[in-house]
């Protein structure tokens, strides 16, 4: 399960999206999430699973590792489906005891897992071509303006970069104390669900420990080289420029718009909407 968790993970290469600017990488994810919950049709929702399908062939990354970072999500997917399948409004199919199934919930469930879905596989588009540092920087330039209000933007992106940055090595971390306790003779799978938090316990404690310890050092090897983020006219060694990329970019993300708005209007299933 450890291994399965591809978050802060970033894949180099040169296709078109890793050569696109952060920033419009960024405002494009958001883009893309708010015309995934415009879609409410079988339709729309066929148009961006193809659009996520040639977005994710255009960053020549393998599929294994969207794939594999869907596994961590499986419990949450399920769940939000029965969900949606349960408590949903239509004619029953059948009906056991307080619950009642329809068929408007079988499609409002798949709906919803399919949204959840996309909404995963996007944003590892984004993590998996981007660095975390031209992530931050992109995000950092995007929220500027906030400076004006007194809001320290450039904290909040360098706790960014450090969250990313250090999610593999505490994973690795988390590997490596769970092969030792395994060594010593440790059990975190049998057993009640109460016998196997309270296994976790030598992991959370020595795990904890090592995450202190590397932000104590890396604070004062910041404090050392004298480190002042937030200092004006700071100059950068990036300099974001937009080019043709982003601008067909764009375009793309606002046919996908389009294409959703009117494909809204086609009713395939009377009724059904997520």
């Amino acid at each position: 399960m450890i291994r399965d968790v591809t978050l802060g993970q970033y894949f180099p290469g040169s296709s078109f999206l890793h050569r696109m600017d952060p920033r419009s990488k960024i405002l494009l994810m958001v883009f893309y999430v708010v015309t995934l919950f415009l879609g409410d049709t079988a339709l729309s929702y066929g148009l961006l699973l193809v659009t996520t399908a040639a977005v994710i062939l255009l960053t020549r990354i393998s599929l294994k590792f969207y794939l594999r970072g869907l596994k961590p999500l499986l419990f949450i997917m399920v769940f939000t489906g029965i969900l949606n399948m349960l408590y949903s409004d239509g004619e029953p199919l059948f009906e056991f005891w307080i619950f009642s199934v329809s068929w408007n919930g079988i499609f409002s469930a798949l709906f919803m897992i399919l949204r959840i879905v996309l909404m995963v596989l996007i944003m590892s588009v984004l993590t998996y071509t981007t660095s975390p540092l031209l992530l931050t920087g992109g995000l950092e330039r995007l929220l500027h303006p906030l400076t004006y209000l007194r809001v320290p933007v450039h904290d909040f992106a360098m706790m960014m970069t450090i969250a990313l940055r250090f999610i593999p090595t505490l994973l690795e971390e988390t590997e490596k104390i769970m092969n030792a306790q395994k060594a010593r003779g440790a059990d975190f799978e049998s057993g009640s669900l109460v016998r196997r938090a309270k296994a976790l316990i030598p992991i959370l404690i020595p795990l904890f420990v090592s995450a202190f310890r590397r932000a104590e050092e890396l604070a004062v090897a910041m404090e050392c080289r004298c480190y002042e983020g937030d200092r004006k006219n700071r100059t950068r060694f990036v300099e974001y420029r937009f080019t043709w990329r982003d601008l067909v970019g764009a375009l793309f993300c606002a046919a996908l718009l389009v294409g959703v708005i009117l494909l809204n209007r086609v009713i395939v299933w009377n009724g059904v909407g997520v």
